[in-house]
């Protein structure tokens, strides 16, 4: 999935799970919630009532894609991704990669 706007969800430095949209912004201005808990993993409606609070709401049709990476000795990192799109024109970041 490399399409822009695109929304992901990923364990944090702080090991709290946070949601952030790639945008065609510098990265850090892409906007961004933070669940502020470990466990459990934020669900389906709590991940999308994150995205339409930072303006977006998910694309027609898209599903989460999960991914786990693992950096030996430590442990796996979860993460997803999903297509999204702005929900006014007024978002910022929304254009093309």
């Amino acid at each position: 999935m490399e399409t822009l706007p695109q929304a992901r969800m990923a364990t944090g430095a702080s090991s709290t799970w946070v949601l952030y949209v790639l945008t065609a912004a510098p990265s850090l201005e892409w906007p961004g919630h933070d669940f502020g808990r470990t466990a459990p993993m934020p669900t389906r409606d709590e991940r999308a009532q994150a995205l339409a609070a930072l303006g977006y709401a998910i694309e027609d049709g898209a599903e989460w894609e999960w991914n786990a990476t693992r950096h030996s000795p430590a442990a796996a990192h979860l993460w997803a991704a999903i297509a999204v799109r702005p929900n006014s024109p007024d978002v910022k970041g929304g254009g093309p990669a």
